[in-house]
């Protein structure tokens, strides 16, 4: 059975979406840009952005029961891929220990202008 999930703590789809699909034990979640919860901005710089954005999965991942631990994969889309250093610490500072299995892509654009988005799919 396939359950949606609304997550108050995490800003608002920017879209007809939603925070993430529960099919079963395995999490799906749309992506999370760096937009703080209380005011819809984007925080200011890559890494800050970063920061947010895994702020907000976590709070989808809270609403439905999980936390980082139980992450199997991210992808994560850069607009400039020069970015990929200056994330990989901030990245790594939410999944200490072993890290998720992890696609990093350079994308033409993202919305509302951001600089960095994830996506994941966890499993409990």
């Amino acid at each position: 059975m396939n359950q949606t999930i609304h997550a108050p703590n995490a800003p608002a789809a920017v879209g007809p979406y939603c925070h993430a699909k529960l099919a079963g034990n395995t999490l799906y979640t749309s992506g999370q840009l760096g937009l703080i919860p209380t005011t819809g901005a984007l925080a200011d710089g890559v890494a800050a952005q970063a920061r947010q954005a895994l702020e907000n999965l976590g709070a989808v991942l809270n609403a439905a029961g999980m936390d980082f631990r139980d992450v199997v994969k991210t992808t994560i889309f850069l607009a400039d891929i020069a970015d990929f250093a200056a994330i990989n610490d901030v990245y790594a500072a939410f999944f200490p220990g072993d890290a998720p299995a992890r696609s990093c892509v350079q994308a033409g654009a993202l919305p509302k202008g951001g600089l960095f988005e994830i996506e994941a799919v966890a499993v409990k």
